[in-house]
């Protein structure tokens, strides 16, 4: 790090982020012990390279960062052992029939209507989409968590994940179908308002 860190500032990190980062890691990786180890990972991995933090983002961001890649090393494991599968071969004729070349949908779905900015102001649909995303099954809500939630890149999750794009594709199109499947059994959405 140019302004240098020392181990008070290490120790610092754990009392300021260690619960936020434990709790972010918990909703991805559902399991108390995993998410314990993989925040004890990302200071382990802040630590050891402390000096290539340039301060350009906040020392929070950044940490969250490593985090981020940790919880995917984490899926990666999974996905090596064999103990999650994203995707399967039958789902590749699917995405030729659904995706462009380049990733866009042929047929996107429908327009709701709804300002999205109004949307995302009430508090029930937030509710209702946080039980909705509960719902999907472990590798969607991974993927809508890493993807939509946590702002990884179509290309970073392919390479981290070991899967092609045309698969990513196709299962955020079915993890969307789900979730406005259930979102719209929530609610009602009709003439551009929101409704319980």
């Amino acid at each position: 790090m140019s302004q240098g860190v020392s181990a008070e500032d290490a120790e610092d990190w754990v009392d300021k982020y260690s619960t936020q980062m434990y709790r972010f890691a918990l909703t991805r990786v559902k399991d108390q012990d995993i998410a314990e180890e993989v925040v004890q990972e990302t200071f382990l991995a802040a630590w050891k390279s402390k000096s290539s933090f340039s301060g350009r983002s906040s020392e929070k961001s950044w940490l969250f960062g490593i985090l981020k890649h940790k919880i995917l090393d984490h899926f990666r494991q999974l996905k090596k052992r064999g103990e999650i599968e994203f995707g399967d071969p039958g789902e590749w004729e699917t995405a030729e029939n659904l995706f462009q070349s380049n990733g866009l949908w042929k047929t996107p779905p429908s327009s709701w209507g709804i300002n999205p900015e109004q949307a995302a102001q009430n508090l029930q649909l937030l509710e209702a989409l946080n039980k909705c995303v509960e719902s999907l099954s472990d590798r969607f809500k991974s993927l809508f968590l890493l993807k939509e939630m946590d702002g990884l890149t179509a290309d970073e999750i392919c390479d981290q994940l070991d899967i092609k794009p045309a698969n990513l594709w196709v299962m955020m199109h079915r993890i969307r179908n789900r979730l406005k499947t259930c979102l719209e059994s929530n609610f009602e959405f009709s003439q551009g308002e929101l409704s319980k």
